[in-house]
């Protein structure tokens, strides 16, 4: 009636040995980001509501945002949300048949999007600091 299939397929359960192409690690990436700048608007909004609400709540958010730490955390943010936007234009590019869909141009556009990361965290970093 049915043919039997055989299961030959690797098995490897050891993660350390597993070795992700740069596309697959660039589209992990751009979902953690992604996650990081969702949650870090509830937190940005909180603060720019204290901001807004009175002298006082300005003078208090002004003294959070003194904080070194702070700065290092507004700037891990602005570096999430410049990489999900270099990846969120490097996936239109692809679905819009700019970039070919080939592991070759992947590849080159998933090199791209982390250099120009590289690049607005720096200059993120000079603006927060």
């Amino acid at each position: 009636m049915g043919k039997t299939v055989k299961k030959q397929r690797p098995v490897n359960l050891d993660l350390q040995t597993i070795r992700l192409p740069v596309t697959a690690i660039a589209s992990i990436l751009h979902r953690v980001s992604g996650v990081i700048t969702f949650v870090a608007v509830g937190i940005l909004l909180w603060l720019l509501g204290t901001s807004l609400s009175s002298p006082e709540g300005f003078a208090h958010a002004a003294d959070i945002m003194d904080s070194l730490f702070v700065k290092f955390i507004f700037w891990g943010i602005l570096t999430a949300l410049a990489y999900h936007v270099c990846g969120g234009i490097r996936h239109l590019l692809m679905d819009f048949g700019f970039i070919e869909e080939s592991l070759a141009a992947g590849t080159r556009s998933a090199h791209i999007a982390f250099g120009l990361t590289l690049v607005l965290s720096v200059l993120a970093g000079v603006l927060v600091w």
